[in-house]
């Protein structure tokens, strides 16, 4: 039977990891460890951390910031596991997360793997339009990946594993944000390990609660794109520019108001269209009239900012074509 080593990544999240902590608890599977990094937080989690220690077998460690992909690296070296598993501070696991992780890999081997994310009923309903914009085929959720997906899976931080030998054949992240995640992904690949998704192996992930917050986040995943591009050249494909396609087509759009009224209905009438389509989807998958109007912002920023994010690395690229975030 495999050992699991968790490794959290924390900075200033004390109420996130006690929630996370708590849903551990209740695993069915209890093979693993809990490795907390507290990456130079001044709002320390030491505390709730050392409350579970007769519940769970945690290990706390403090360290100076050095970003979240760095600070994964910290707790892979202190990891006893035959798998690494890593999780954003802002998840909740469910009860038989482990258990499914484990029966999948007795039947279909992988050296690395992800799985989806998803909304919790307690969330709120900024945070459940959040979830949808974020997992939905007709937004970015399509790049992310899952089982409708517009692009290869690629196991993502906030619900990812890797065995103990990728770890020691390639090392941990390169980078330690702008597209840290995708990054790492790639590089298992290229080393010929096999990676692949386990569609039941979701997590609850909370993300932000405020619309402002959710925009600076993709606007920073719009950066990380391109950072990903320093790498990697090939990995920039058409599906990656959607949100580029979307904020040009909007500007094109509002502009034909001021000398082509025809072209600016057409456009309007299409724009009308994507976001029925989009509000359609959104009710069917979380049954709330509200979240689903609440969608059609949270989709519109999610494009938006990921456009706008990409637009800026665009232009700082051509002065900085070097990788951002390297050790």
């Amino acid at each position: 039977m495999r050992f699991y080593s968790v490794i959290i990544p924390i900075y200033n999240r004390p109420d996130e990891i006690k929630e996370l902590l708590e849903s551990l608890t209740h695993q069915s599977f209890k093979k693993f460890e809990i490795i907390i990094v507290e990456d130079g937080s001044t709002l320390k989690c030491k505390d709730i951390c050392e409350s579970f220690l007769p519940q769970l077998d945690i290990r706390y460690f403090y360290k100076e910031n050095s970003g979240q992909g760095f600070s994964r690296n910290f707790g892979f070296e202190k990891a006893k596991g035959d798998y690494y598993i890593v999780f954003d501070s802002d998840c909740i696991i469910p009860t038989d997360y482990f258990e499914i992780v484990d029966n999948f890999l007795n039947e279909n081997p992988l050296d690395a793997f992800g799985g989806p994310d998803a909304a919790l009923d307690s969330f709120t309903m900024v945070q459940k339009a959040i979830s949808y914009s974020m997992t939905s085929f007709f937004t970015t959720g399509g790049i992310r990946g899952g089982k409708k997906q517009l692009e290869k899976f690629r196991p993502r931080s906030f619900n990812m594993g890797i065995s103990k030998e990728v770890f020691e054949k390639i090392g941990g992240y390169n980078i330690t944000r702008m597209g840290e995640d995708i990054e790492f992904s790639i590089r298992i690949e290229k080393a010929g390990f096999k990676t692949g998704l386990i569609p039941d192996a979701k997590v609850f992930h909370k993300r932000r609660t405020k619309l402002g917050q959710f925009y600076k986040q993709l606007f920073f995943f719009g950066r990380g794109r391109i950072n990903i591009f320093r790498f990697y050249k090939s990995e920039l494909k058409a599906v990656h520019l959607l949100p580029l396609f979307f904020v040009l087509a909007l500007f094109f759009w509002l502009t034909t108001a001021f000398w082509n009224w025809q072209l600016f209905q057409l456009g309007g009438a299409l724009l009308a269209l994507y976001y029925i389509l989009i509000g359609i989807d959104a009710f069917i998958k979380t049954n709330n009239f509200f979240v689903a109007c609440l969608s059609l912002l949270t989709s519109f920023i999610q494009l938006f900012a990921y456009g706008m994010g990409f637009i800026k690395e665009s232009f700082t690229y051509l002065k900085k074509p070097k990788p951002v975030g390297l050790k």
